[in-house]
């Protein structure tokens, strides 16, 4: 506790000296942009991939660093009120398990205690981010860098970071997370139905998101937009039978869609060697070309984007891309992910290849930022987090009445049935 003590006093003692340090980082002369390796994609039916070099420059990479930080603290901050009964029924995170027996016994002291969770994200040396480390910020930010905001995005039920990545704030997730009326979609939509414009969800039955993604790129294509839709499904759902047929249906139409398969290693609880005969998902179109991607790195998942966009866009059809990552928390908050595999195979992952440490090592390398400038960006965002689960537990919830409300978007008022004939609710768009 003497220990506690002292680290919280030097936490303290040293918030006077960031105005200093922000001095600092001003007169220092940052690279523009840097030049780096990506590891090259496995191809199907492709004579030429995406490029193994790229160029990152400092404006971008601090966005990335800043947004993927954002992802993973938010998600910290879900299970953290999951944890606490703040946030009910299903919850889908991608984010780490604990690594080490003390901060276990250290979170479970503090878990309900904010101030001093805090406290102790800034002892720590980047925050209890890296401790629960997460693997899948790098998925939904590098996609999101490699299309254009008016290209559309649809995927199942593990949607946070998406949501963010897609426009809407921490503070819309979370209160949504929480049932309130600040959330995205009015707080009646929960962990797995939140949307943003171009953003269709949040799907909760899986593989169901595959077809409806095709039929937004046929929408493209029947508009003569020049947009694609990425569907994004797990490796769990790749056996569906719908997913399929979508493939066949994107493939005899020419359809804008890129088919995303996030491949964690494990659907629910059952390994890929274990649930498919074939475990080289990107070859799973058949007819239709594929890509595997590293989808620990930001900036092989940015530059896979981007070609499989051009792709796209050219008219030659769908595409399909495996993304290899991996989740530390289990299926979901019920699941506590150890059951099925050892915390040694989880260990040598972790250690091997965190996509935020990643993009970190390549910007100080390279002189594309310092480490006191990320650590103040470290801070700011726990900051947005902090502010954002405080509104999530003050908001209010939404009322009974307007239970039936936003069933269309712009319809006039109607009656809804309720339980039974004799309840009725006014339906608002």
């Amino acid at each position: 506790m003497r220990k506690m003590l002292a680290a919280v006093s030097r936490v303290l003692s040293g918030a006077s000296q960031k105005p200093a340090s922000r001095v600092l980082i001003a007169s220092r002369n940052f690279a523009n942009d840097a030049t780096f390796e990506i590891k090259k994609c496995d191809l199907h039916r492709l004579e030429e991939g995406p490029p193994v070099t790229t160029v990152l420059t400092r404006e971008d990479g601090l966005k990335y660093y800043r947004m993927m930080q954002t992802v993973r603290r938010m998600e910290l901050k879900a299970d953290q009120l999951y944890k606490q009964k703040i946030i009910r029924g299903f919850c889908h995170l991608c984010d780490g398990q604990v690594s080490g027996r003390f901060v276990i016994e250290l979170c479970y002291l503090v878990a309900h205690v904010w101030s001093l969770m805090t406290v102790l994200a800034q002892i720590c040396h980047c925050c209890l981010g890296d401790v629960f480390l997460q693997k899948h910020e790098a998925c939904c930010v590098g996609l999101e860098a490699g299309i254009n905001p008016t290209d559309h995005l649809i995927t199942a039920y593990r949607a946070h970071g998406f949501t963010f990545t897609r426009g809407l704030s921490v503070r819309e997730i979370l209160a949504e997370l929480t049932g309130r009326k600040g959330g995205c979609a009015k707080g009646k939509g929960g962990s797995m139905h939140m949307y943003a414009k171009n953003f269709y969800g949040g799907n909760g039955i899986v593989g169901a998101q595959v077809p409806l993604g095709a039929g937004i790129a046929l929408a493209c294509k029947y508009n003569g937009k020049d947009e694609v839709c990425l569907t994004l499904y797990g490796d769990g759902a790749a056996n569906q039978g719908q997913i399929f047929e979508a493939y066949n249906m994107a493939a005899l139409w020419k359809l804008p869609c890129i088919f995303i398969c996030e491949n964690n290693r494990y659907g629910m609880g059952t390994s890929v060697e274990r649930a498919a005969a074939s475990t080289d998902y990107y070859k799973r179109g058949d007819f239709i070309p594929g890509l595997r991607v590293d989808g620990m790195d930001i900036l092989c998942v940015r530059e896979a984007t981007r070609f499989a966009a051009a792709y796209c866009r050219s008219g030659k059809g769908p595409i399909l891309m495996e993304l290899q990552t991996y989740r530390y928390h289990g299926h979901s908050m019920s699941d506590p992910g150890v059951s099925y595999r050892t915390r040694e195979e989880i260990q040598e992952v972790r250690s091997k290849s965190d996509p935020i440490m990643l993009l970190k090592d390549r910007m100080v390398n390279s002189n594309l930022a310092s480490v006191e400038e990320l650590k103040e960006i470290d801070v700011e965002v726990r900051k947005e987090i902090e502010d954002a689960a405080q509104f999530a537990t003050a908001d209010p919830e939404p009322p009974l009445e307007e239970l039936g409300y936003h069933i269309y978007s712009s319809d006039p008022p109607f009656e809804v049935r309720g339980a039974n004939q004799w309840i009725k609710f006014k339906s608002v768009s």
